[in-house]
């Protein structure tokens, strides 16, 4: 038997019985049990592959096969259910940029900061630097995709900025260290592999980083920088 048959006859068997000793049992006939009259040692022969009605399994490759097909199936519910931006009608430019990221930003494959300038709820021109990747685990962007609320930089952001009170904030994130005394402007370093992202519109970005600008309605202006982490996560 080759290793892919090998692989196919464990998952057979894997998907066919809840534990080992159901599998076990299985190949136990009742002439096993009448000569040998001990269930536990008509088992061990079993596994051993001294007695049996079909292919032998061992129980680490069950076990360890069982386990792996346990762990892909959480991770897929738990993939559909993070992901808040699936199944979504999304019309607007910007949040269908922000939904083809969200998977990514989730299992840190890139890392987007997202420069947002528009009016608060009061009608004041706010702006900032948003870590998409920070605001996801720590918000439920249902409400976003859904078009219940509009994302909007906070003082607890990045980088905050309100153009009518002039107050200007910014704040180190799990991702990014501000370097805010840079003469020629605002710059994030990304901790995990320590490079900087250089958000003037006249620079470039920086090493394995990206800037663009997305046509939005929803927003005066809106610009997505997308990192790329040369560690291993």
């Amino acid at each position: 038997m080759d290793q892919e048959e090998g692989l196919t006859a464990v998952d057979n068997v894997v998907t066919q019985f809840s534990t080992y000793e159901d599998f076990l049992d299985s190949q136990i006939t009742t002439v096993d049990l009448y000569y040998l009259e001990d269930e536990g040692l008509a088992r061990q022969l079993v596994e051993l592959g001294y007695r049996g009605t079909g292919e032998v399994v061992k129980r680490e490759d069950f076990e360890a096969r069982k386990a792996a097909i346990e762990i892909a199936r959480l991770a897929e519910r738990t993939q559909k259910k993070t992901l808040t931006s699936a199944g979504k009608n999304l019309q607007d430019s910007f949040l269908k940029a922000l939904a083809m990221r969200e998977e990514d930003n989730r299992n840190g494959k890139i890392s987007s900061v997202i420069f947002i300038r528009d009016r608060n709820s009061h009608g004041q021109e706010v702006s900032g630097y948003i870590d998409y990747a920070h605001r996801l685990k720590i918000e439920d962007f249902e409400v976003y995709f859904s078009g219940k609320k509009r994302l909007l930089p906070k003082p607890t952001d990045l980088s905050f900025y309100n153009w009518e009170s002039h107050i200007a904030v910014w704040n180190s994130s799990p991702n990014y260290q501000v370097v805010a005394d840079n003469p020629e402007g605002l710059l994030f370093k990304y901790k995990r592999d320590r490079k900087i992202l250089n958000v003037d519109p006249k620079a470039q970005p920086g090493d394995s980083s990206t800037r663009m600008s997305i046509k939005t309605d929803l927003y005066t202006q809106v610009v997505i920088f997308d990192h790329i982490s040369r560690r291993k996560i």
